[in-house]
C-alpha cells in the first residue's frame, strides 16, 4: 500500500515537473515546482523522516516566497514555444527511466521498521548512559551528531539571510 502511494506521488512529481517545463507562464511554473517540492516532503513523511521533510517544507516555502515575488515584480511576457520534438522526446524517455528505476528502488527497499544501520543499535543502547538524554532524538541530534546539526542549522540560517537580503534590495528599489 505504502509503495503504490509513493509511486502515485512520484508520478504526480514528474507530471508537474513536465508543466513546470512546458508552461508558458512563468508564475505557473514557478507554482508547479512548488507543488512538486511539497510532494516530495510528503515522501519523506511516508518514509518517515518528519525531520527532513520539516525542511524541506521550510526551504520550499522560502523559495516560493522568493519566486513568485520575483515573477510578480516583473513584466512578465508569453514565450512562443520555439522547442523541436526531439528534446521533448529526449525527455520523456529520460523521465520514463527515471520512473522505471524509482519504482524498483521501492520495490526492493526493506519493509519499515527493519533497522540497516548498525550505528542505530548503538545510540539505542547506550544513548542513556552516554548523554544522560532520555529522548533518544535528542541525545542523537544534540551530542552525538552536534556538529552535523550546526551544520544544517547554519545551511537554514544562510538561506533565510539570503532570501531577507534578495527581498528588501526588491523593495528598496520599488
Amino acid at each position: 500500500m505504502t509503495e503504490t502511494i509513493i509511486l502515485f506521488l512520484l508520478a504526480l512529481m514528474i507530471l508537474g515537473s513536465l508543466i513546470a517545463l512546458e508552461s508558458k507562464d512563468i508564475l505557473s511554473s514557478v507554482i508547479a515546482m512548488g507543488a512538486v517540492g511539497f510532494m516530495l516532503s510528503a515522501i519523506f513523511l511516508i518514509l518517515r523522516a518528519p525531520d527532513i521533510a520539516m525542511v524541506q517544507v521550510v526551504i520550499e516555502i522560502l523559495t516560493l516566497i522568493i519566486l513568485i515575488r520575483a515573477t510578480i515584480s516583473r513584466d512578465v511576457h508569453t514565450v512562443t514555444d520555439t522547442r523541436d520534438f526531439l528534446p521533448l522526446a529526449l525527455n520523456m524517455v529520460l523521465l520514463f527511466v527515471f520512473f522505471i528505476i524509482a519504482a524498483e528502488a521501492i520495490r526492493n527497499m526493506p519493509d519499515f521498521g527493519t533497522g540497516l544501520s548498525k550505528v542505530a543499535g548503538h545510540y539505542l543502547n547506550r544513548g542513556l548512559n552516554d548523554t544522560g538524554s532520555a529522548n533518544i532524538v535528542t541525545s542523537v541530534i544534540l551530542d552525538y551528531r552536534a556538529y552535523d546539526t550546526l551544520g544544517e542549522a547554519t545551511v537554514l540560517f544562510a538561506a533565510l539571510i539570503g532570501a531577507i537580503t534578495i527581498l528588501r534590495r526588491k523593495a528598496k528599489n520599488d
